[in-house]
């Protein structure tokens, strides 16, 4: 078997350059628990605070004018000659009105754009959801690096994430669902005692304990090859002043500002 393993180096980060193949002996030599018979180390990735990144969004947005609404529903809108009208919150909804639109809701924005009259639909890609959960390990992490088995379809596999507090945890698996649900079934940990043996054969039975579930905004299915994400502008559906964002899944959030950069040019702001 194989792994590939991201180290966190506070060094500048000089992009692909970094990547260096290491054998057995090598690896052995730096993550005394891992077996693997060679992998793919990059120097130059780490960890990040995600909620105080979004925070720190906010602010700049706030500080630019912008109005952060939580928990406000996008229930319907409407393509208008001088831009968009939405209908949003939740019995009585506030009609608001824009010239522009970047509809970036993540695993409703498939449904999100079908929501709008005038949006043609033979643009919206169909919308699959892709469950992942995560487990918690009890005690001391094996590795101080983060360590990435072989993909397998659908997701990275479960691999060894550690936090900015240095707990472990692996995961997320895959398993495709219908609906959006974010519930933890403990009986997966059984797979992925399985799983995190193929690289830590030391993993004590009972040390794993279920953590949390996300949904990955797939638009491609169980049976198809892998989308890339989808940022589409006039271009493409004909609505000016409209940017939709389709199967932003991870690394959404690490592509997030040159995401950002892609629907200011798709609009025609980059000045």
């Amino acid at each position: 078997m194989a792994a590939y393993l991201a180290i966190h180096d506070k060094a500048a980060a000089n992009g692909v350059e970094d990547l260096e193949f290491l054998g057995a002996n090598a690896l052995r030599a730096i993550e005394p628990a891992l077996a693997a018979l060679g992998g793919l180390i990059s120097p130059s990735t780490g960890i990040i605070d995600s909620h105080a990144l979004m925070l720190a969004y906010q602010g700049e947005a706030e500080a630019a004018g912008a109005m952060v609404v939580l928990r406000t529903p996008v229930l319907s809108g409407e393509v208008r000659n001088d831009g968009f009208e939405l209908a949003i919150g939740g019995d009585e909804p506030t009609a608001i009105r824009c010239r522009l639109l970047v509809n970036a809701a993540g695993l409703y924005a498939p449904a999100v754009a079908h929501g709008i009259g005038g949006v043609p639909p033979e643009t919206i890609p169909p919308a699959y959801f892709c469950h992942g959960v995560y487990f918690t390990l009890s005690g001391r992490a094996p590795f101080g690096r983060l360590i990435y088995p072989v993909p397998v379809a659908g997701g990275l596999g479960a691999h060894i994430t550690l936090d900015l507090a240095g707990q472990a945890r692996f995961g997320p698996d895959v398993e495709w669902i219908p609906s959006v649900d974010y519930a933890v079934d403990p009986a997966r940990g059984e797979v992925f005692y399985a799983a995190v043996r193929t690289y830590w054969p030391e993993l004590r039975d009972g040390s794993l304990q279920p953590g949390y579930a996300g949904i990955r905004p797939k638009i491609s299915g169980p049976a198809d090859p892998a989308a890339d994400f989808v940022v589409q502008g006039p271009e493409v559906h004909g609505v000016p002043g409209l940017v939709n964002m389709y199967g932003i899944e991870s690394p959404g959030l690490t592509a997030s500002l040159p995401l950002a950069d892609e629907a200011v040019a798709k609009l025609g702001l980059e000045n």
